[in-house]
């Protein structure tokens, strides 16, 4: 492997690390990675790595806004109350560090649910379901680049 190769693989982990922890965009860091060792190779295989993993990348993105968006549909969950989520994570990850946003992020979904439904165990009940949304989007993102990594690791190895 070439500098470049080990320089889009430790690419490739920072985006895999950004998947799990929703700090980098992990797969665009992952596709980038692969775009760029495709502009650098230069050939047919190089290309063809790209585009499949462009078409990976797209179907993923299909799948993020298409499953997991229609279970919270059925829910009752709206996107803003993931947004607010978010909003109240990125305080709580300074005030408390490492673990600060995995607090923040479902006590927000969970204060404005409680605040639309009137109840905690309805609220309770919407906040899980947007949790297991969330995670649901993880695991579709995480597979994906898996796959992506793969097609990339073929793509060294095989056509390069």
């Amino acid at each position: 492997m070439s500098a470049v190769e080990w320089i889009i693989a430790a690419l490739m982990v920072v985006g895999l690390v950004g998947i799990v922890v929703p700090v980098l965009p992990g797969l665009v860091l992952i596709v980038l990675g692969i775009v760029v060792w495709a502009f650098e190779v230069q050939g047919a295989g190089g290309w063809w790595v790209m585009g499949v993993s462009l078409a990976l990348f797209a179907a993923c993105m299909v799948l993020e806004f298409v499953i997991p968006g229609r279970r919270m549909r059925r829910a009752g969950v709206k996107t803003s109350t993931l947004i607010i989520g978010v909003l109240v994570a990125i305080p709580s990850a300074i005030i408390i560090p490492v673990v600060g946003a995995f607090i923040g992020f479902p006590l927000g979904i969970f204060l404005v649910e409680l605040s639309r439904r009137g109840g905690r165990a309805q609220a309770w009940a919407a906040t899980k379901h947007a949790l297991k949304a969330v995670g649901l989007n993880m695991l579709i993102e995480f597979v994906t680049a898996i796959i992506i990594i793969g097609v990339w690791l073929a793509g060294v190895l095989f056509w390069t």
